[in-house]
């Protein structure tokens, strides 16, 4: 674990997400407080299945008033 200097640490008050440049890549990172990082990385870990869950409702409440789709569905409905 890296610990903040006391001039680190200030330059943190009150900046919700900074941002940290690594100088040896080049690459930025976002610091974030533990609690805020745990909740992300249970959102990101289900985010296949929140995404396909939020495709299945909005295609539903799309289909729902097509007049098209239920002609659609008689003409090239599933075969079994």
């Amino acid at each position: 674990m890296i610990e903040l200097t006391e001039e680190q640490r200030q330059q943190l008050i009150g900046t919700d997400a900074p941002r940290i440049l690594d100088p040896g890549t080049g690459k930025t990172y976002v610091l974030v407080p533990t609690e805020v990082y745990e909740r992300l990385k249970d959102l990101l870990e289900d985010e296949p299945r929140v995404t396909g869950e939020m495709v299945d409702r909005l295609m539903e409440e799309e289909d729902r008033d097509d007049p098209t789709l239920a002609v659609y569905q008689q003409q090239y409905g599933r075969k079994s």
